[in-house]
């Protein structure tokens, strides 16, 4: 196929396949006659897998990921099911030929193959749509590209990517922020493994919080550190990396690791995901998903220019959910541990979970800015019942 054209159907189930050089996400979004999703439910992908008529498949040794579409079981108020495509953690199509398959998906037969026009800086692309004509099926190549990822896409469709205003919380007491710094070159998103345990947190010295003079901390929960070391600037960069693995022999488990920025009166300005990497203005970058939590190390890197973020940010409260149900209590080991940037070799300080409890959010810590434009972090290992980021803002803003 080239991109515009379309082709009948000729099966009831079909499976469409993307494979690229790189490993890819398949998404699909079900689309009503307005050219809107009706909610969020009609966008299916890795982390919700199943919508009516409507399914994805994880890659796997048996094939590629892949979006199932069995127009029998579409709604009637659904047009089309739209197709999408992105590269892992976000990088663009420069480079790769995505080519999209249409397979009978009882059969595997092949009904059709499509591979857009070479593509450049875009990061996520419509490949396909299968839309219904009359009383049958068919199948348009689309190829359109996005520069600014999946989300730029959900969003064109109705899809919310981003938390949905909430009632701000009591007012807290205002800071006042340090003027920025130059900044300092992007650093890298690859997740480095734990170095050895951190000292335990020293008491703070008399009127004033621990700070890092004495080298790594390990905090114990509602303990306090200031990221400052006597006689040297500020920190500019810092990375949080968070993990977990599953308890005990359990099973793969998928944990969703966000950070909320609010203001001085606890209102949310910005929510940083894996349905959006990057916000305000680049100053705070998520390393992406992952989807088991198995293997040594850092399973989500959240990055944040200090130095960039604006003057109205004087709180980041960082969380895990479970999007999939999972309770924490399948969850072992769970930490975050802030490294100093840009190159994120040198942990700072360390928060070692020690219990759990059956629920689906978590709140891990807090970074606060001062009134001398200092930052502090706080443990707080605080669970609630939320499987997305957008339901911790509330109990976040609690917790500043």
């Amino acid at each position: 196929m080239t991109s515009g054209s379309n082709l009948p159907l000729p099966a009831p189930r079909v499976r469409v396949e993307v494979t690229a050089p790189s490993a890819l996400d398949v998404s699909g979004l079900l689309i009503a006659a307005n050219g809107r999703v009706r909610s969020d439910d009609d966008f299916v992908f890795y982390n919700q897998p199943n919508g009516p008529g409507v399914s994805h498949r994880p890659a796997s040794p048996a094939g590629p990921d892949s979006i199932t579409v069995d127009t029998a079981s579409v709604p009637a108020d659904i047009d089309k099911v739209v197709i999408t495509a992105s590269l892992d953690g976000g990088a663009p199509f420069a480079g790769t030929e995505p080519t999209t398959t249409v397979r009978d998906a009882d059969n595997g037969n092949v009904l059709a193959t499509f591979t857009p026009p070479a593509l450049s800086t875009e990061t996520a692309l419509i490949t396909v749509e299968v839309y219904r004509r009359g009383t049958g099926w068919k199948v348009r190549a689309v190829g359109q590209g996005y520069a600014n990822g999946l989300a730029g896409i959900a969003t064109d469709f109705g899809v919310s990517v981003d938390d949905a205003p909430q009632p701000a919380a009591p007012a807290a007491q205002p800071t006042q922020p340090a003027a920025a710094a130059p900044p300092p070159p992007p650093p890298a998103m690859a997740a480095a493994p734990p170095p050895p345990p951190a000292a335990p947190a020293p008491a703070p010295a008399p009127g004033g919080v621990i700070n890092l003079d004495k080298g790594r901390i390990s905090l114990t929960k509602n303990q306090s550190v200031s990221l400052v070391k006597t006689g040297r600037p500020p920190l500019a960069v810092v990375r949080m990396g968070l993990g977990w693995e599953p308890a005990f022999r359990g099973k793969s488990i998928d944990l969703d690791a966000s950070v909320i920025a609010f203001d001085p009166q606890r209102k949310k300005l910005a929510t940083c995901w894996f349905m959006k990497t990057t916000i305000l203005g680049g100053a705070i970058a998520h390393s992406g998903d992952n989807l088991t939590g198995q293997g040594a190390g850092d399973d989500e890197v959240i990055t944040v220019d200090l130095s960039r973020l604006p003057a109205e940010v004087t709180g980041l409260v960082f969380v895990v959910n479970s999007f999939t149900g999972q309770k924490f209590t399948a969850v072992a080991k769970a930490y975050c541990r802030l490294l100093d940037g840009p190159s994120g070799d040198n942990e700072l300080v360390r928060f070692d979970l020690t219990s759990s409890e059956p629920r689906t959010g978590l709140i891990l810590c807090k970074l606060i800015r001062q009134y001398s434009g200092e930052w502090h972090m706080t443990a707080i290992g605080d669970y609630v019942d939320s499987k997305t980021a957008r339901g911790m803002v509330k109990p976040a803003a609690a917790a500043l």
